[in-house]
């Protein structure tokens, strides 16, 4: 008998869109909601593996060249795929990760300005046949994302952009949702939390009747 191959969900957002907050809830909910069976990997990027982590660190916090930047994150999601998405997928595994390649596009593309024919090489050379089954975009006011930002304690070299980066790399989430409607969901993070949970139960209810 085949094994049923998992799904694979990812989270995005701009920082401060407040994305983290729901990673727990939605991997209780499919274990409750999914069956005594269903096995969970919780995974996030850069990073995700004893290397990814180390170039995370580099990623955040040391200044590089915008082409090196994109190629560390695309080298890290390499290995990402190889050593944990592709394996839990292939026994049956859901796979939930706290960003993917639409985070590149977003950050390296839209707030850096990297070539997007340079970016939609990358993705095909890592991964032309891997996308993520759902993408939750947690989408909010730049204002908003600030204001919870500025009540962070310590922050990396992204969160410390200006508004400008932030306004570029918001549209360029939209731009990909738009590219991508069957997979993309656009969460109002303006909302409570208790009302994103129940959006975001329906979803996941609809996934798991798939």
């Amino acid at each position: 008998m085949t094994q049923q191959r998992g799904k694979f969900i990812s989270f995005e957002g701009i920082d401060g869109a407040g994305k983290s907050t729901h990673i727990g809830f939605v991997a209780q909910f499919l274990r409750s909601h999914g069956g005594a069976d269903i096995e969970l990997v919780t995974t996030r990027e850069p990073g995700g593996t004893p290397l990814g982590e180390k170039l995370r660190d580099l990623l955040l916090h040391e200044k590089m060249h915008l082409e090196t930047e994109a190629l560390l994150m695309f080298a890290s999601r390499r290995e990402h795929i190889a050593q944990v998405i592709e394996p839990a997928l292939a026994r049956g595994a859901w796979v939930i990760s706290d960003r993917f390649t639409d985070a590149s596009f977003a950050y390296q593309g839209g707030g850096r300005g990297m070539d997007r024919a340079k970016m939609e090489a990358l993705e095909q050379w890592v991964h032309p046949h891997l996308q993520p089954d759902l993408t939750f975009l947690f989408d909010v006011p730049l204002e908003v994302a600030r204001a919870r930002l500025d009540a962070t304690r310590s922050l990396d070299k992204f969160e410390q952009e200006q508004a400008d980066f932030f306004a570029a790399t918001r549209q360029e989430y939209l731009r990909r949702a738009a590219q991508f409607p069957q997979r993309f969901r656009i969460i109002d993070s303006t909302q409570t939390i208790a009302a994103i949970q129940l959006q975001l139960s329906g979803m996941l209810q609809a996934e798991l009747s798939a």
